[in-house]
């Protein structure tokens, strides 16, 4: 038996709605969306005793009771979030949505289908068209009104303040552990801290400053679902990010989510996608664009190039952001990029060379791409396994296996798909001949007992 509706049963009774005033006023919800429905006393009976309606009825019966009570409530307020779940559509979050409203319900819907574990979203697997609708209507969109909103809660900077350490602090777990280990307590902590404050009463300022906050923190679900290879819900929270970015005015955080959004369609393999998001990244925000985020820019459009084969086209891009990046100063750029620097440029311009089948190039550009601090540990997993490619390609055996035995210590704390993958792709690339190489061969008994090897052999 259900349990009885306690969140409803409050709700009524601050709205002094009896049972056939709530059935009459839901009836009229309904009407004002051009529905035509049933609904009596009994119906909210029912509701009260822990019953879930179907179709569109939670909606109505929130529509209803917040517009008595003048704020506007959620599937959760009323104790019908698992509505939200079992009617979950397939499209949802892949849209770029007209109103900031409408994007604030959207994120709220995905977090709550997120944290169920909705197969629809599970199994998903990204949609090249609405990555290029959402990065195009991203440039050409008039900017949004006024963000100031008249809810119950006070919002305030130091409330903005709390959301950005809080994402700062998942980031951090994100690079060291991966983002399999801390990807749901960051979506629980979006639902249930952050969910109430975009319904608070907050002044346009404030609203552009929250909506830049989740937005940041949007990113992070992005890049953390892409990691654990939830890719449908990763492009889902970046298109989203994306469209928080456009109602608080934020160019150069838009700009960081399409190239991120590059980033992710380069590893599932759709390379021109990946290069024409790259593109819109500094199209976009060009007349405020600083020297760091253009160099990052251009190094994902680099490493979809590479991917393509594009060569000449490749190392302008590299030859470019190697330009824009010695140009950084302190205060050039805002401090979400300040991540990338010449480690991280000497990683993506390992990872091209290496796509270009330019071995000797990838191991002498990859040598400053290891970090080994302790705290990058997925990024230098990634680049000490280009490394370790481009020396066995170089017929340097030995020294390859001795690196990717380092790339897979690395990986014993990391929970990532991406980092699966590699170590697959690895797998596949050697040449008959290198495995039937003695040192290779006493490599692979010792890479036999480690996590991410064994991983390869678990998953497709």
């Amino acid at each position: 038996m259900a349990d009885r509706n306690a969140r409803l049963a409050t709700l009524m009774q601050e709205g002094d709605f009896s049972h056939k005033s709530l059935a009459r006023a839901v009836v009229a919800a309904a009407a004002r969306s051009g529905e035509d429905i049933t609904c009596d006393h009994t119906y909210v009976s029912r509701w009260l005793k822990g019953a879930i309606p179907r179709g569109n009825m939670p909606q109505f019966i929130a529509d209803a009771i917040g517009q008595k009570l003048g704020r506007r409530l959620t599937l959760d307020d009323i104790g019908m979030g698992d509505a939200a779940v079992s009617s979950v559509q397939p499209d949802l979050g892949l849209e770029f949505a007209d109103k900031t409203e409408a994007a604030a319900k959207t994120v709220i819907d995905l977090w709550r289908a997120d944290l169920a574990e909705a197969e629809v979203l599970v199994k998903a697997q990204p949609d090249s068209a609405a990555w290029n609708t959402a990065s195009l209507r991203w440039i050409v969109a008039p900017p949004d009104g006024e963000l100031t909103r008249a809810g119950n809660r006070a919002i305030g900077m130091v409330d903005v303040e709390m959301i950005r350490s809080t994402a700062d602090a998942f980031s951090m777990l994100d690079g060291k552990f991966g983002g399999g280990h801390a990807r749901r307590a960051l979506i629980q902590y979006l639902h249930t801290d952050v969910r109430p404050m975009l319904d608070g009463k907050y002044s346009d300022d404030v609203g552009k400053q929250l909506y830049s906050a989740v937005a940041e923190a949007l990113l992070l679900a992005g890049w953390m679902s892409y990691d654990s290879g939830l890719h449908g819900f990763a492009q889902r929270y970046f298109i989203q990010a994306l469209r928080m970015t456009q109602a608080a005015g934020d160019r150069l955080l838009g700009g960081s989510i399409l190239s991120a959004m590059s980033h992710q369609a380069t590893f599932l393999g759709r390379y021109h996608d990946a290069a024409t998001l790259a593109r819109a990244a500094y199209t976009g925000p060009a007349g405020v664009l600083g020297p760091t985020m253009s160099a990052q820019f251009r190094a994902m459009e680099a490493r979809a190039l590479a991917r393509l084969g594009d060569e000449r086209r490749c190392d302008l891009a590299l030859v470019e952001a190697e330009r824009k990046l010695s140009q950084r100063t302190p205060d050039s750029d805002p401090p979400y990029i300040a991540y990338f620097d010449e480690v991280e440029l000497a990683a993506e311009i390992g990872h091209c060379f290496r796509d270009l089948g330019r071995s000797a190039e990838a191991a002498e550009r990859g040598a400053g791409s290891i970090f080994g601090d302790g705290l990058n540990n997925r990024s230098d997993f990634f680049a000490t396994m280009v490394q370790a490619e481009a020396y066995i390609n170089q017929g340097e055996i030995g020294r390859g296996c001795e690196i990717a035995k380092t790339a897979l210590q690395l990986g014993e704390g990391l929970k990532s798909a991406r980092c699966v993958q590699y170590v697959r792709e690895f797998r596949e690339r050697v040449s008959p001949a290198i495995r039937g190489a003695a040192e290779f061969r006493t490599f692979m008994e010792e890479a036999r007992t480690y996590r991410l090897w064994q991983q390869c052999d678990l998953t497709p």
